[in-house]
């Protein structure tokens, strides 16, 4: 099981509401893409497979899509497993 996975947002005393989100609706920009490691998506999916998706990934809205802030090797996990969708939160986070 993976644990210790970093938040760096405050999530504080707003709690914020899990949602699922429809994976094909998920932007990875590149240059978060560059960083996959497969060995990671598969220990990750493995986990998935034992306890279920335990930590949410982080995304915010551009438009009618979202695009990932942080969690691409879960999400790139739930696609290994077929899924077609993941839970996430929606923050408000600036581009870089």
């Amino acid at each position: 099981m993976i644990t210790g996975i970093a938040v760096p947002f405050n999530l504080g005393p707003t709690m914020m509401k899990r949602e699922k989100l429809a994976i094909a609706d998920i932007y990875v920009p590149v240059k978060r893409r560059a960083t996959l490691k497969p060995d990671t998506v598969r220990e990750i999916a493995q986990s998935m497979l034992e306890v279920g998706q335990t930590t949410p990934i982080l995304v915010r809205r551009d438009g009618e899509r979202f695009v990932l802030v942080q969690g691409l090797h879960r999400l790139e996990a739930c696609k290994a497993l077929g899924e077609d969708s993941i839970f996430g939160y929606l923050v408000q986070a600036q581009r870089r």
